[in-house]
């Protein structure tokens, strides 16, 4: 069986998520997904996702905590963290100024654990859940040094890379049907605690 590893962009994912107004589906079960998308004669060997943790308004930050925390139940599943960069703005014309967020290091994040499980040789094809042509570098540089090594452009809904999809070895588009079938419980255990899917998630 050809060994797969998906590299999930959450926010990638997310904002794909939200231009659609697809809510429902933000209480997703990632791993499913993926298992989705699978061919016959492929097996997941495990799922590394990549998000920022929100720290305000206090319910957005609730809401993905409960996320996080279903995640957490899955196998073979790993969380990795970047974070917010705060970045004061002026406005030319008023000069009133206010701060915006920028996410950092899932770039960097995904590049490193991608090219450190080819070296490791832990996957023959890895799916890269995102629509981001920054990921073009670690893509070649896989592809260079391990010939026989595969890597899937996983296209988020509503999003795509046309510099992705040119430099992979083949491309998926998540559809409406594949995440239907990839939704958690309404109510998950998480050793004993029960986690429920928001209220605005419905």
């Amino acid at each position: 069986m050809e060994r797969v590893i998906a590299y999930v962009d959450g926010y990638n994912l997310y904002y794909g998520l939200r231009s659609k107004g697809w809510k429902r589906f933000y209480w997703l079960n990632i791993q499913q997904l993926i298992q989705q998308l699978l061919k016959p004669d492929q097996t997941l060997s495990g799922v590394k996702y990549f998000t920022t943790v929100v720290n305000q308004p206090e319910d957005r930050r609730r809401r993905q905590q409960t996320f996080l925390d279903a995640l957490h139940t899955l196998r073979d599943f790993q969380i990795f963290y970047g974070q917010f960069l705060a970045e004061t703005i002026k406005c030319r014309n008023c000069g009133h100024t206010y701060t915006t967020y920028h996410e950092k290091m899932t770039d960097v994040n995904i590049s490193v654990e991608l090219i450190q499980d080819a070296f490791q040789d832990k996957f023959d094809t890895a799916f890269l859940v995102s629509a981001d042509s920054d990921l073009v570098p670690p893509i070649k540089t896989v592809q260079n040094i391990f010939k026989s090594k595969k890597i899937v452009a996983v296209f988020p809904p509503g999003r795509v890379s046309y510099a992705l999809k040119q430099n992979a070895n083949g491309f998926i588009h998540i559809g409406r049907s594949e995440l239907a079938k990839s939704i958690f419980p309404e109510r998950v255990d998480r050793n004993g605690v029960i986690l429920r899917k928001p209220l605005g998630w419905k």
